[in-house]
């Protein structure tokens, strides 16, 4: 990120108005792989490659570390276990309300070490909205790409082999659900390292274009067949595919924090009836029109990969944690206080560094975002009496001050409206002045600061 701010200042650049059309495929320029050379010893990044859309509700990656490591993905790594929704904003904060999907050939495996396949980079390839794999054991190729609520995947199996789809709903208390004569999975986890209400779900929900020809639940590690349905500490769900000689394999999945009826709701505004082409060119083209707002002049293509893939990195946190419901309204499941209430709401992340360079360059370059993420702050204090100074999904304890502040100050200043700034204001103030219950809430000391 610092390596992309001072590109800022030595390359000359044009800066177009949010209307201005892409006519350069900018996406070749960025390289999610960039930070993932990395582990907990030695930092380099600590960085997984996002497939998704700016400021998207969910991201996908490729795992190659274990259920619950914050390392998710290193490059290093040379076995990939599942491909895997997550929201984790650093491996030091964690991540929640996220589950993978596996295909495996010939032999039935689904725990996570036994069900891993061998990789290459030879023969990966990434894009902010486009992943695509080989897995070597299993002969098979996985693709997929993301929306912003939902994700699209397209596996080719080879042929002669039994072909499975293995999901993992993950530990801490999970519930699946095989629906055969639909040819659908639902399901929900509630994995979390900390920052939820007691009735926090991430619900999700699976539609594949091929009938099943068996399914399996599992539980830990039991598996039983003929099972539709499974709840408990560790649950997940297997199918297998008939039709063999179709070997392509088209999966719809999508998620919500509402309910299993926001979930289906967001897939068929995301997905609808397109192809997994149609979809992958869609999320190109949305990834060029951010990108295109800043061209750069004069730069060497290394350049332009180290400014393009920071930009990418720029536009992923804070997430939008809010959905539109059936009614066309903004809405949001409130980390703070579990209901579900209307207006924005983003989060995953900890203002304590971002405000002296990310936030100020949002003001400049994505001032619509800022004022949305503004009104998002406003929810947050109305909904749990702070403002945030580390969010992931609600409070955490992780950074002192208040840091919030400026980037309040920065947007209003700046000229941006459209949200409440007098319960801003107020929040600034309490967070300033009020003792703080605890360390996950306002400024330890103010008393004494003061």
């Amino acid at each position: 990120m610092k390596s992309f701010f001072a590109l800022l200042l030595l390359i000359p650049m044009v800066i177009y108005g949010k209307e201005k059309k892409s006519q350069e495929d900018l996406t070749r320029w960025v390289n999610p792989l960039v930070g993932t050379m990395t582990r907990p010893s030695l930092s380099n990044g600590n960085l997984y490659p996002a497939i998704a859309l700016p400021w998207g509700m969910n991201f996908w990656t490729p795992q190659t570390g274990k259920m619950g490591n914050g390392w998710i993905y290193q490059y290093t790594k040379n076995k990939i276990v599942g491909f895997r929704e997550t929201h984790q904003p650093s491996p030091w904060i964690g991540d929640y309300g996220a589950f993978s999907i596996m295909p495996v050939t010939g032999k039935l495996k689904f725990q996570e070490a036994d069900r891993a396949s061998w990789f290459s980079h030879k023969r990966e390839t990434v894009k902010p909205y486009y992943y695509r794999v080989f897995l070597g054991n299993y002969a098979t190729w996985v693709e997929m790409t993301a929306t912003k609520r939902a994700a699209y995947f397209r596996i080719t199996y080879p042929a002669g082999e039994p072909s499975y789809l293995v999901l993992d709903a993950f530990f801490h208390g999970s519930y699946v659900k095989v629906i055969p004569g639909k040819h659908e999975i639902i399901g929900y986890c509630r994995n979390n390292s900390g920052g939820v209400p007691a009735n926090f779900h991430n619900y999700f929900v699976l539609k594949f274009m091929t009938p099943f020809e068996r399914v399996w639940t599992w539980n830990d590690s039991s598996l039983y067949e003929n099972s539709l349905e499974r709840k408990g500490n560790h649950a997940g769900a297997v199918v297998e595919f008939k039709g063999l000689d179709k070997k392509v394999i088209e999966i719809e999945v999508a998620s919500s924090f509402i309910s299993y009826d926001q979930a289906w709701l967001n897939l068929d505004r995301e997905i609808g009836g397109a192809s997994f082409d149609q979809i992958k060119e869609r999320n190109k083209e949305v990834w060029n029109k951010q990108l295109s707002r800043i061209r750069i002049e004069g730069a060497t293509d290394a350049q332009k990969t180290t400014f393009y893939t920071a930009l990418y990195h720029a536009m992923l946190f804070p997430r939008e944690f809010y959905e539109i419901n059936k009614s066309d309204q903004i809405v949001h499941y409130s980390p703070y206080n579990g209901k579900v209430l209307p207006g924005y709401m983003f989060t995953d992340t900890g203002f304590w560094d971002t405000f002296r360079a990310l936030f100020p360059f949002l003001t400049v370059m994505y001032p619509d975002v800022d004022s949305h993420m503004m009104a998002g702050l406003v929810n947050a204090y109305k909904e749990g009496g702070w403002l945030p100074e580390w969010a992931s999904p609600g409070y955490r304890n992780s950074m002192i001050g208040s840091n919030s502040a400026s980037i309040i100050a920065d947007s209003y200043l700046m000229g941006i409206r459209g949200y409440d700034i007098k319960t801003l204001y107020e929040g600034i103030m309490k967070n300033s002045v009020r003792e703080a219950p605890n360390n996950f809430l306002g400024r330890v000391g103010a008393k004494y600061y003061n």
